[in-house]
């Protein structure tokens, strides 16, 4: 049985005031139960503030991204080990927007969940498809391809998590179909019983990300392969987040 996992990205919003009054009021509405973990992705700056709030609650603390190295002359960045020392447990990796507009590839992707595995942490690997790949037919292709190109020469642990993320839904107000997901989610699937066996695929969570909606969680949720919400701008309205981390 797999422990559902509702994750909220906070992209690049809120200062430390607004992001522990958004934590806050996400505390205030939630009652944390055993079939479901919740986790919030702040920004940098404010990932101790709100880690030092959430001491305690059950809600965990993730980031939304991480350099591939432990140290070093890498200015502006961010190591897996700081991450840890804050009290991350998760860290988002391959975002569309990190793809797309910072230039990473299926390459540099690996690296960083490898490194992500090696601090002891849980990886969110991040797979999608653009309207054009859709369009032409090669959704499928594109996603899979993305899955094997990042767990490149990692072996199979149940520490991972994928979260399938069509680039045209993000931030669109589009959603995909349950239908849709349920497709996509079993391709992917497959691939991890080919990483490892059909049990290590079985542990595997599989969230789905794309203007997830408190009107449209339920749906998403009753998919056999969905296993959670990877929730952007929905994650920054404390009700509606709520609602979202409370489907039912």
């Amino acid at each position: 049985m797999r422990t559902a996992l509702i994750a909220g990205n906070w992209k690049m919003h809120t200062t430390v005031s607004e992001a522990l009054t958004l934590v806050d009021g996400v505390l205030g509405r939630i009652t944390l139960s055993d079939d479901r973990e919740v986790l919030v992705c702040p920004p940098f700056t404010a990932l101790h503030a709100v880690g030092e709030r959430l001491r305690g609650s059950g809600l965990m603390l993730g980031a939304q991204d991480v350099h591939h190295e432990a140290k070093g002359a890498y200015t502006g960045a961010i190591a897996p080990g700081m991450l840890r020392d804050v009290g991350c447990r998760y860290v988002i990796v391959g975002h569309s927007e990190r793809r797309q507009i910072f230039g990473e590839d299926d390459a540099a992707i690996n690296r960083k969940v490898r490194a992500v595995l090696a601090a002891g942490m849980r990886p969110i690997l991040c797979v999608g498809e653009t309207i054009t790949q859709r369009e032409a037919g090669d959704a499928a292709s594109v996603v899979v391809g993305q899955v094997r190109a990042g767990l490149a020469d990692i072996a199979t642990t149940d520490a991972l998590v994928i979260a399938y993320e069509p680039v045209w839904a993000i931030g669109t107000g589009v959603t995909a179909t349950p239908s849709d997901a349920q497709q996509m989610h079993a391709a992917i699937r497959a691939v991890l019983a080919e990483w490892g066996t059909a049990g290590d695929a079985a542990r595997i969570r599989l969230l789905y990300g794309g203007s997830v909606k408190p009107d449209t969680i339920d749906e998403l949720m009753a998919c056999p392969d969905v296993d959670g919400a990877l929730v952007g701008g929905a994650s920054l309205q404390p009700e509606g987040f709520a609602r979202i981390v409370q489907y039912r």
